[in-house]
């Protein structure tokens, strides 16, 4: 059987090239759906590495109590201050609590090439420890801002998606100008903010206290032991949590929204490639049906004859498959976009290709063919030898 298998698919692969056409539409039917697919999900998975990125587990986030967010979070200084004084943060060289105190404020900027309707953007004040937290943050161009001036630092990803945030530009904010000095990087959702002096931020912005609290965590069980000693507090209200919780917390719903629209666009397009398969296989039968009879006559089994027309419709979708998982790769792999976080805020992030996602395409196009090879093949098989005969 095997190799009455491999001859029949033998010529049924070498007879392809006389057969372009009908076989084209299958592989740019799947390779649409492949590049459909990656593409939205590189998306997700984009979104989700920038986020991910951004945390760890070896640093608490402190927010008031049922917030959700830094935007909706907000603590008076003396709060600040009883939280200073809890255990289980780490203490840096001079023995003090490591851990920044931190102001979310929103503002807007327009993005490049438009001239209305800005787009928020998170301005975060921060204090010289929330550099020392965020250890893979480091300035690319231009300089530090100075503590008590109205200057900032500002993401690579505001620079690439935003306008008038390049180094020595002036941004106006709620009737304040705030001139920017310097660039950095970082490689995580940071690079979508602004950064300025926490103090001159709660001056400039009328604010008394901070959005959040920035921890580092002195070892194993440090949450927990930070997290029991802040609830016994009467006098605080608090949540606590590593910075990476947070983080992947944010992207839950976008993951779940990009999750929704790639399987339906995913069902609706598949439905046609099977579709496409269906018809462009039945046709291949049709045609060749005097040489399948051909082959029955002199002693070729049915079963060779199905897996035969159903390998070369899963050949050609795999063609078709990797077909789409190459545009996917080449058009958007790495291609930069912001959308909108749980913070009400534009976050700058990358698709992200990876082979997984690749497999995954790979898989959904091979389903497809399988799907539209198995009827023609079974009726292929089926075919009685003298009816294939005499209508040929």
């Amino acid at each position: 059987m095997f190799k009455e298998t491999t001859a029949i698919t033998g010529i049924n692969l070498k007879s392809v090239p006389e057969r372009w056409a009908p076989s084209l539409v299958i592989m740019i039917g799947l390779a649409g759906v492949v590049a459909v697919l990656t593409a939205l999900l590189a998306m997700g998975e984009g979104f989700r590495q920038t986020l991910a990125a951004t945390g760890s587990r070896d640093v608490a986030l402190i927010l008031r109590g049922g917030s959700n967010t830094e935007l909706n979070s907000g603590m008076s200084r003396n709060e600040a201050s009883v939280v200073e004084q809890a255990p289980g943060i780490k203490k840096d060289a001079e023995g003090k609590p490591l851990l920044a105190k931190e102001l979310t404020v929103i503002t807007e900027l327009l993005k490049k090439g438009e001239t209305v309707n800005g787009s928020n953007v998170t301005l975060r004040g921060v204090d010289p420890n929330s550099f020392k937290l965020r250890p893979q943050l480091r300035l690319v161009e231009g300089r530090m801002f100075e503590p008590g001036l109205r200057e900032l630092v500002v993401g690579r990803g505001v620079t690439r998606q935003f306008s008038g945030a390049a180094v020595g530009e002036v941004i106006r904010m709620r009737s304040s100008e705030w001139k920017v000095v310097g660039v950095f990087e970082s490689g995580d959702a940071s690079e979508s903010e602004l950064w300025a002096d926490a103090e001159t931020a709660q001056t400039s912005f009328g604010r008394q206290g901070y959005s959040s609290i920035l921890a580092a965590l002195d070892g194993e069980g440090a949450l927990e032991t930070l997290r029991t000693a802040l609830s016994a507090d009467r006098r605080l209200t608090l949540d606590v949590q590593t910075q990476q919780d947070y983080y992947s917390a944010q992207t839950k719903n976008f993951r779940m929204t990009i999750g929704v629209l790639a399987g339906f666009i995913t069902v609706v397009m598949g439905l046609g490639a099977i579709f496409a398969a269906l018809n462009t296989m039945y046709a291949v039968v049709a045609t060749r049906s005097r040489e399948i009879a051909t082959l029955r006559a002199l002693g070729f089994g049915a079963f060779p004859v199905v897996l035969s027309v159903m390998i070369e419709a899963i050949v050609l979708a795999l063609v078709g498959g990797l077909s789409g998982a190459l545009i996917a790769y080449v058009l958007f792999n790495n291609f930069t976009v912001s959308t909108l976080s749980q913070n009400f805020t534009q976050v700058v992030f990358s698709f992200k290709v990876t082979p997984a996602l690749v497999v995954q395409g790979l898989i959904v196009a091979l389903i497809i063919g399988t799907i539209g090879g198995l009827l023609p093949a079974i009726r292929a098989a089926r075919l009685p030898v003298t009816t294939a005969l005499r209508e040929s």
